[in-house]
């Protein structure tokens, strides 16, 4: 099967993401992510490689064994098989040649993917896109990862006269939801050196950094009274949270951030005058950073009580993720240097981008599997916009396959380092 029939046939499960079940601690949390686990499951099984494992969790992990005669380190590559919740309609995904200008999704709903908006697609000019009706997310973000880990499998099966070491695959669920897949994910029975995810944006680009990220729930506490006689008895706990997100620094939200520049993000206020609670994300790409952001909000919430009266702000926090670039230094920064050689290897230049968000690799590098990210070669996750070129989907997979080879040639017995 090639490529593109793969990713196709993916594409075909819905394996949106169930927010309500993974909030309850369901894993997977929607059964299409089960049934595409067990579809995969099979076709490894039709592939020829070993050590096929699934877990009631649908996480699936396999083993193509090294044919050489001497030991490199163990690589594996990861996708996850969710999609996002933002759109939970079937896909409907169709080949589309690109000769420049707006793409027509859907005629009859008038749905364009316009070049105005999209100037990236000059770039796939004379390509072919494969892109939704308009009604669906593609799911590229991840199904182009599955697609392009099982093209690098049949490969290898199928040239076993190319020399490779022993490459290990894990499909996981629930990435969508605070990476609950990888969270779960046995990183020591594995038995992986290094790894990569493929979850990741156009061709050439490379992640090897991203956020330190905390959650911080902060409660206000207020006295309730009638109106009637509340002058000197009543405190308004909705006025204390609102009180308390005006103290937060000036211009340090996503919506006016990029790049490196880190963020307090209120993301949900719900309460009445007696009880309320704040939910924020907090991020930072440096460590430094990370804890001053979370330092403050602590000291924050401590001098409101001061001013409050005890027991009115009561701070929670917790660390969700951290940066793949502390799991990366010194001698753990060979993955970084395979993957660029890998690029280099098929006429791609690297173009490393510190990534605004989080991905499996990230809990896996924690967990003590360095992990970088790499390419599907997609644009615009989570829309109904996002598409996938046809050369960029061949070309992710291309670069796994030289990962492999590069990693047999710099370990083997006399290379040099």
């Amino acid at each position: 099967m090639n490529i593109v029939d793969r990713f196709i046939s993916y594409t075909k499960v819905n394996t949106t993401t169930n927010r309500e079940n993974g909030a309850a601690g369901i894993m997977p949390s929607s059964e299409g992510q089960r049934v595409l686990a067990l579809q995969l499951v099979e076709e490894l099984k039709a592939l020829g490689v070993e050590d096929i494992k699934i877990r009631d969790t649908a996480i699936v992990t396999a083993t193509l064994p090294s044919n050489l005669d001497y030991e490199v380190p163990t690589v594996a590559f990861f996708g996850h098989l969710d999609t996002s919740a933002e759109q939970t309609n079937d896909t409907k995904a169709q080949i589309l040649p690109y000769k420049g200008g707006d793409l027509c999704l859907n005629k009859e709903l008038e749905i364009f993917l316009r070049q105005s908006e999209f100037p990236e697609l000059e770039n796939y000019i004379g390509d072919d896109i494969i892109v939704t009706d308009g009604t669906s997310l593609l799911g590229a973000d991840d199904k182009a990862a599955i697609a392009s880990i099982m093209d690098m499998l049949q490969y290898f099966k199928q040239h076993p006269e190319v020399k490779h070491g022993t490459v290990k695959i894990g499909f996981v669920p629930d990435e969508e939801q605070g990476l609950r897949g990888a969270k779960a994910f046995d990183v020591t029975e594995f038995g992986a050196d290094f790894a990569y995810t493929l979850d990741c944006c156009g061709i050439g680009e490379l992640v090897y950094e991203n956020w330190n990220a905390g959650d911080v729930e902060i409660t206000f506490i207020g006295t309730s009274a009638h109106p009637m006689s509340a002058k000197g008895k009543l405190k308004n706990s909705l006025l204390m949270a609102h009180k308390f997100i005006a103290m937060l620094p000036g211009g340090e939200a996503p919506e006016y951030t990029e790049g490196r520049e880190g963020y307090y993000w209120v993301k949900q206020l719900a309460g009445n005058s007696a009880r309320t609670v704040l939910k924020m994300d907090v991020r930072d790409f440096t460590e430094a950073g990370y804890a001053h952001r979370m330092a403050f909000l602590k000291q924050l919430s401590e001098q409101c009580e001061a001013l409050w009266g005890e027991g009115t702000v009561v701070c929670k926090q917790a660390d969700r993720y951290a940066n793949v670039f502390n799991s990366l230094q010194g001698e753990n920064r060979y993955p970084i240097d395979i993957a660029i050689d890998a690029y280099k290897a098929n006429g791609i230049t690297p173009r490393p981008i510190p990534m605004r968000g989080g991905y499996d690799g990230a809990a896996l590098s924690q967990k003590g599997l360095p992990c970088p990210n790499i390419f599907t070669g997609a644009h615009n996750f989570h829309s109904i916009y996002e598409y996938l070129p046809v050369k960029s989907l061949y070309a992710a997979s291309d670069v796994l396959k030289s990962v492999v080879k590069i990693t047999a040639e710099r370990f083997a017995p006399g290379a040099k380092a």
